[in-house]
């Protein structure tokens, strides 16, 4: 009788395993930056509650703009690693948790966090 019982939870604790999703890692917060559009016009870009480890090309500042973003602000709980270039190439700056940031002498096309 013991043995079933031991098998018994030992088999529900493997189905609870299984059952729990695995929780997926994200930046609590903003990142937030400027930019010219293709048209001319001041914008603001942002990105809520970011992935971590993953690049994000900044939208509106990619291949179709010739004018990159700038002057980033890290609002999120997790440090963010800016890029010069799409696709998280070129030159790089880290931006600090919650209140980093950078003047418009800064340009950015993709970020990544973590």
């Amino acid at each position: 009788m013991r043995l079933r019982s031991a098998f018994t939870a030992a088999l529900g604790a493997a189905l609870l395993l299984v059952a729990v999703p695995a929780s997926a890692s994200a930046a609590s917060g903003r990142f937030i930056y400027e930019y010219v559009t293709v048209e001319g016009n001041e914008a603001s870009g942002f990105l809520n509650d970011p992935a971590d480890d993953q690049c994000f090309n900044l939208p509106g500042v990619g291949q179709e703009n010739p004018e990159p973003g700038h002057s980033p602000r890290n609002r999120t709980d997790a440090w963010a690693t800016v890029f010069a270039d799409t696709n998280c190439e070129g030159p790089s700056f880290r931006l600090r948790p919650y209140t980093g940031g950078a003047s418009e002498r800064l340009k950015v096309r993709s970020v990544v966090f973590g």
